[in-house]
This record gives C-alpha cells, structure tokens and sequence, in this order.
C-alpha cells in the first residue's frame, strides 16, 4: 500500500481555534490536514482524528540551526562571489564587494550570510574545485577575522569546497544538489559538526531543465520522496535530523506549473520532521507571471511568494533583496501573528 503524505492546512486568520495545533513549534496553527496519494483525490482529514504518531512530525519544535532559533522566520542574505550570477551579474564578485553587501544585508537585518562561488543557474558550466575556493576563501576568511557572530552559508555541491570553508569558519553548507553531486559532502559537515541544507534537483545546471517535463509522475510527491531519502542519506553520514535544512528546490529543474504545485503544498514538506528552507527570490517564474525579464527588478514578487511561504510555516527565506522581505515580514507579523 502507498505511503499515506500528510499535508497541515494552515489557519490564515488571527482568530483564536480552540482546537488548533502548533506547527512545528513556530507561529502557523492548524486543525486538518489534506491526505495526498498517487492516483486519488486528496482527503481532507481533521487532526483530532489522526493517532499522535502521525502528527509527531508536525508538532515537535523545531531545533535552533546553526545557533538560531526557529520560532520565528528567519532571513538567508545571498552573496554570490561570481561573474555568471543569473540575478547580480557578477556585482559582488570581487572580495571588497562581496563584503560590502554582507555588511549591507546585516545592517539590513540578515539572520545568516550564504556564500557562493558558483553559478548553478540553467546551463552553467561546473567550475574546479580549486577555483571555487579561491573565489570563496577570501571573503569567509575576512568575515571571520572580522568576529562576525551571524552564521556563515557557505552554498557549494563539492566536499573539498565544504572542507576548505568549514576550516575558515563556515557553520553551515547548502548544497544544491541534495548529495547528488559529492555524496563525501555530508561526512564532511557531519565530521565538522555542522548544519546542513540539501535541495532537491534533478540533473545538471546544464541539463536540469531540458529533463523537467518528462522527469515527474507527482510533482510534489516524488519532491518530498526524494528528500526523504537525502535526509536518509544524510543521517547514515552522521549529520542528526536536527542540523537537516530541506529546500523543495524551486526553478532546479522544474517547470513553471511544477515550481507553483510545489509552492501550493509547501506545508507538506514538514512531515520530514526538519526545518525548511524556500529559496524562490529573483527566480524566472516570478518573471513569466509578473512580466518582468530583468531578474533584478523581481523583489515584489519574490516578496509576495516569500509571505506565502512563511504562511505555510517555511522557517527561512533566502533572498536577494533582504531589505524589501524584512519590511514586507514585519507588517506580515503584525498582522497574522498572535
């Protein structure tokens, strides 16, 4: 018989439920849950019906990771030290600029600093282990010296790389492509003691989008198995579920309907029992429905799928432009958040 997927359906009104549930020990509350399967309609099931080992992933607080609590959302700065960013073209690539804009995102209220080195947009090439650290190391290494307390990301699919910015300072490492790339990644992190994000992707950057039409039955489902299973991975390797960040990879090999029924359901990926992640900012889709090509000018929409996703109870955004999701959070929070 299929796994039975759980999905909570999040309250969105202020008012107090009697009988609603904390999600995951953070700010969404719930009273049903939509049960989902392959081949059939989805069910809509109240949660006081449901035996408690079912509902165990949804209600057991969340860890802090890397040091941060997740009672609240939490915000991920994005630096990317390359010439071939989709989104900054290659604005921060120098060390002094890198460094700049981390103190700009600080000022601006960044809750970690993700660090990358290089570009996993469609169609860009794999860079040497050895360049990408030397594109990193630079500025992981001025940060430190600097004392920063805020955690360092450091977003890389290669355990060299890992190893090279864990020893420098880096607390946590985000990899893309969820331990396909270097599967020696998450001994790396486990022997460190440090936290880790893994993103469901399919492919290459080269080839991730020419396979997403034909790559899914169930979009959202064959997602949150093949997290499942890199949690597993992860685990085996020595990294605890508890230092385990999720991203349903959003534009990694996916199509625009595919990106927007994951984003639909995104509260399902918290029967993974880890915290989650969403990296949405600047992405095409937010172009193709928004009409806007320059990636640059996206900061609305990604706003706005930002909100969504805090709604379905996402414990971190990573984003590009920090000052527009920290004001577009704070009046979130003043309005739906009791």
């Amino acid at each position: 018989m299929e796994p039975r997927y759980l999905r909570p359906i999040p309250l969105t009104d202020p008012a107090p439920c009697g009988d609603a549930l904390m999600l995951a020990g953070g700010w969404v509350r719930f009273t049903h849950v939509e049960s989902l399967s392959r081949g059939a309609p989805p069910r809509i099931i109240a949660a006081a019906d449901l035996p408690p080992e079912h509902l165990a992933p949804f209600l057991a607080p969340r860890a802090p990771f890397a040091g941060l609590s997740l009672d609240r959302p939490r915000l991920m700065g994005i630096v990317n030290v390359t010439p071939d960013s989709f989104s900054d073209g290659g604005r921060h690539a120098d060390p002094t600029a890198a460094l700049a804009q981390v103190e700009a995102m600080l000022a601006q209220g960044a809750d970690v600093i993700d660090i990358g080195g290089e570009s996993t947009r469609p169609g860009a090439r794999e860079l040497a282990e050895a360049e990408e650290i030397a594109r990193i190391l630079p500025v992981i290494e001025a940060l430190a010296a600097r004392g920063m307390a805020t955690p360092v990301s450091l977003d890389t699919r290669k355990a060299g790389v890992a190893r090279a910015g864990l020893a420098a300072g880096v607390r946590i490492v985000n990899d893309v492509s969820g331990l396909r790339f270097d599967p020696a990644l998450a001994g790396v992190v486990a022997e460190a003691g440090a936290a880790l994000i893994v993103m469901h992707s399919i492919g290459t950057p080269q080839t991730m989008q020419a396979l997403a039409a034909d790559a899914y039955g169930d979009v959202v489902l064959d997602v949150y198995d093949a997290l499942a299973a890199c949690v597993a991975q992860a685990e085996a390797a020595g990294v605890p579920r508890t230092r385990i960040m999720i991203d349903p990879g959003i534009g990694f090999g996916k199509t625009l309907d595919q990106n927007l029924a994951i984003l639909r359901r995104l509260s399902l990926f918290h029967g993974l029992g880890c915290a989650v992640l969403l990296g949405a900012s600047r992405k095409g889709m937010i172009g193709t429905i928004a009409g806007e090509p320059v990636a640059a000018r996206r900061a609305p929409g990604s706003a706005a799928i930002g909100l969504w996703a805090v709604a379905q109870g996402m414990q971190m955004l990573r984003v590009h432009d920090m000052e527009t999701h920290q004001q577009a959070l704070a009046l979130w929070q003043a309005l739906a958040v009791q």
